[in-house]
């Protein structure tokens, strides 16, 4: 007697039925496969990126929104800080290394960031092809602007101001592109890496345009010169009085973990913020929505699990006669508890799998929708192994709820069910 044959044909006979409890056991499997894996893959890509940053600097305002702009490029800066107070600091013992960026400009929503060759070495970035800027408006693609772009080595592009996309071009000077990066996964990849002065000289030159409109006169700024020998590793050379967006400081010693942030936040215009700190607030805040989603998530798969047992049981009152002719033709006691035993985990590993397939699936279509954030980066096709627990989970489901129907079936008494016939 084939026992999964019998019960694939039983569990057939009620397509709808047997559809609405698969599917209801997936959609709830699918919420926790979408947390597991944007839980995963999103601490992991927001410690990767941090790596090695021990404390941001910008302008005062919201410690986080620095570091989600400053680390992670993912919201507005909260302002600028002035070039003499980042020097300042620069020259601080407690300060290891310390990498300037200047924001402000963006191409089809992929930030312009102005900075030295400092940064792109705090990732151990490797060219895929060219190599690092040398002078003001050459840049460096990250893989996934070089992939969205199709640009290559040698061309060119005109910068929008602002760091989103639909602001107005700045068209006094190209970009042109020197070097792409190679793929790692990280923040780079979706950045457009230049010089600072290359965002400094591009609202130079707005400006001087805006002049020249309105008085005639066609003289060139003379910052503008490109010849001049210009800095690409610290700080800037500069004469004139300049803005900085934010600095990533590397401390020299555990004791300026203690004192530098103080210092900084007490003695300067400036703030600091340490990504550890911020980041583990944040997971902290988003582990509060994800517990309400797993919560609803066990809610449903519970009452699926309500489903394939109110299923089995009514089935079983309808097929007692078809379990006593088996009885009768030689099927044990034993086969009948297996056989709806096999109904219920055959049901629940249906929605387990079902319910994967539409986690990656949900999550792939969130992907196509922020291409251009944190959530972009991710892999929707990546499976875990944390994944083999919800099968397990299903399965359990599976079989508890049909405990009460497989005893049923295994009590039921030959004489009875055919004399009643």
């Amino acid at each position: 007697m084939n026992l999964f044959k019998l019960s694939w044909k039983y569990l057939t006979f009620r397509p709808l039925s047997t559809g609405l409890n698969v599917f209801l056991l997936a959609l709830g499997l699918a919420i926790i496969t979408v947390l597991l894996l944007m839980q995963d893959q999103f601490e992991k890509k927001m410690n990767q990126d941090a790596a090695g940053i021990d404390l941001v600097v910008g302008a005062k305002g919201s410690p986080l929104q620095l570091i989600l702009a400053g680390v992670y490029h993912i919201d507005f800066p909260t302002g600028n800080i002035p070039m003499d107070e980042a020097q300042k600091l620069s020259r601080n013992r407690l300060v290891k290394n310390i990498i300037p960026m200047a924001l402000g400009d963006n191409y089809q929503g992929f930030r312009i960031v102005g900075t030295n060759h400092d940064y792109p070495g705090l990732y151990e970035a490797e060219m895929q092809s060219g190599e690092l800027w040398a002078k003001p408006f050459e840049v460096v693609l990250g893989a996934e602007v070089a992939g969205k772009s199709g640009y290559v080595v040698g061309d060119e592009f005109l910068g929008s101001h602002g760091i989103s996309v639909g602001s107005h071009e700045h068209d006094a000077n190209n970009f042109r592109v020197v070097g792409i990066l190679e793929r790692k996964g990280n923040v780079l990849d979706r950045l457009i890496l230049t010089s600072v002065e290359s965002i400094w000289f591009t609202h130079d030159v707005e400006g001087v345009a805006e002049t020249n409109d309105s008085t005639g006169n066609e003289e060139i700024h003379p910052v503008l010169n490109l010849q001049d020998s210009v800095a690409t590793r610290g700080f800037p050379k500069t004469t004139e009085s300049r803005e900085l967006t934010t600095l990533l400081i590397q401390y020299r010693n555990p004791m300026a973990a203690i004192q530098l942030p103080r210092l900084i936040n007490s003695g300067t215009s400036m703030q600091a913020a340490s990504p550890s700190f911020e980041m583990s607030r944040l997971f902290e805040l988003l582990g509060v929505g994800i517990t309400l989603l797993q919560g609803l998530a066990i809610v449903i798969i519970g009452v699926s699990g309500l489903g394939i047992f109110i299923a089995l049981y009514n089935s079983l009152k309808e097929r007692k006669y078809d379990l006593a002719i088996l009885r009768a033709i030689g099927a044990s006691r034993g086969q009948l508890l297996l056989l709806i035993f096999l109904e219920g985990i055959m049901l629940t590993f249906m929605g387990a799998i079902l319910g994967i397939l539409l986690g990656h699936t949900f999550l792939s279509v969130i992907i196509s929708q922020n291409e251009q954030g944190v959530i972009g980066t991710l892999e929707p096709w990546v499976f875990l192994k944390k994944e083999l627990w919800i099968v397990i989970y299903a399965l359990v489901v599976g079989v508890l709820s049909s405990i009460i129907p497989a005893v049923a079936a295994y009590q039921t008494s030959i004489a009875k069910q055919l004399t009643k016939a």
